[in-house]
């Protein structure tokens, strides 16, 4: 095989054969294909795509490129969740533990944010003493035990993957519906959970902002599952407008135990039970009758808090607070009719919420707090939106963010669901 007969395949519109798949991805995970080779095949992939046949190849050699987790004496159905991103969604926090009650193991193994859309590990990385790193047999350990796990995927694990990852976000390659469906799955089918939900973003906030190209990346990601023996559901949902009112780390964290407690923003509430509903119902576990009770029941809670201490964490410790806070008011009297997700993304990442790049830092008490959503009454003046940051340098490029992603009128918008669609196997 020589690399450069498979870019130029690809190149001109032919179809990669099996072996040149699976040599090209072995040889550049061994470091025998040089970046600039493997980014020259990923834009022409971009270009010319892969077929159903390729990409099915394609995941599967990302996963053999590593070791797969072995979760089968866990002792109890495993299932996962994954979101695609989105501003303000920290649904993962409160879901883990309420599927866990219900009596299935749930191995999240989660990344951190890159830009305007937050990573699960840097919210928990805001509650005081949390560790995230845990050994293979750590995990599957404190499976076995509590049902739940939320850490970082540790390297053995489709390493492919986890080089081509950051290729891509270097090259502008980053756009490519079979590059985002193999990555997303190889990374969950060597997690080795029976069974996955993918929470699929729609919307100016989210990764892909039209309802077409979402579902196009659901229904692959869908058929990739099938084929590796993962049971996969996909949910399409909105995020047009951010998720909850919190956006940040520290702030995601208390919206989340909101959640647990039965007090949460209605949106975040139902999609927590939308994803558990459609969780129980591929491992066999019940519905959305045994979700809402173990959220009312306060079992999500219990075990919320069991998770915390398990990974090093006191439930009962305060969060940290940004230093500084500043509000940004209603433009004008009426009703809120648009509040847009990127803009308050990027003005949380500004403030420092997020990083640019992987090895920036980020504050776990900056972020936005909504303090109006989309459809409510508002006056000239009153303030929409709460802005903290450590940095006070921060606060102008934040506002600037937020420019155009508010709008007052005289009438409400119309009422959207946050659940789209539901794409079932």
């Amino acid at each position: 095989m020589d690399a450069v007969d498979v870019i130029r395949t690809k190149r001109d519109g032919h179809p990669l054969s099996d072996e040149q798949i699976r040599w090209f991805l072995r040889a550049y995970t061994d470091g025998d294909v040089a970046d600039e080779q493997a980014a020259a095949l990923l834009m022409a992939i971009v270009w010319r795509g892969l077929d159903s046949r390729e990409l099915a190849t394609w995941t599967a050699a990302m996963i053999a490129s590593g070791e797969r987790l072995d979760l089968s004496g866990v002792g109890r159905p495993t299932v996962d969740k994954h979101s695609t991103g989105g501003v303000g969604d920290k649904i993962s926090l409160p879901l883990v533990p309420l599927v866990a009650a219900c009596g299935a193991a749930v191995p999240q193994l989660s990344g951190r944010g890159l830009g305007h859309t937050g990573g699960t590990l840097d919210k928990l990385d805001a509650v005081p003493g949390w560790s995230s790193n845990l050994t293979p047999a750590e995990t599957v350990a404190q499976l076995r035990e509590i049902g739940c796990v939320i850490a970082a995927a540790g390297p053995g694990l489709a390493p492919a993957d986890r080089k081509l990852y950051a290729l891509r976000d270097v090259t502008g390659t980053v756009e490519s519906i079979p590059l985002i469906a193999s990555s997303i799955m190889s990374k969950k089918i060597a997690e080795g959970t029976e069974a996955l939900v993918l929470d699929v973003k729609v919307g100016s906030g989210a990764f892909m902002a039209h309802e077409d190209d979402a579902r196009r990346l659901a229904e692959a990601m869908v058929t990739l599952g099938a084929d590796h023996g993962v049971r996969t559901t996909a949910v399409l949902s909105r995020m047009s407008v951010p998720l909850g009112r919190a956006c940040g780390n520290a702030v995601e964290v208390a919206e989340a135990v909101d959640v647990l407690e039965g007090r949460g923003p209605a949106d975040v509430t139902e999609l927590t039970l939308v994803l558990a509903t459609e969780m129980l119902a591929l491992t066999g576990l019940g519905g959305r009758a045994e979700a809402e009770a173990a959220l009312a029941g306060g079992q999500a809670l219990d075990r919320w808090r069991t998770l915390l201490r398990a990974q090093g964490a006191d439930p009962d410790a305060p969060l940290p607070e940004a230093a500084h806070r500043e509000v940004v008011p209603a433009p004008a009297g009426g009703t809120l009719t648009h509040l847009d997700a990127l803009g308050v993304g990027i003005a949380a990442w500004r403030l420092g919420a997020g990083r640019a790049r992987k090895e920036d830092p980020v504050s776990a008490g900056a972020g936005v707090l909504c303090l109006a959503k989309p459809g409510d009454p508002v006056e000239e003046g009153q303030p929409l939106l709460e802005l903290r940051t450590d940095d006070p340098a921060r606060l102008g490029p934040a506002r600037d963010a937020l420019r155009d992603a508010v709008a007052v009128g005289p009438e409400p918008p119309p009422p959207e669901p946050v659940v789209i669609d539901v794409l079932r196997p």
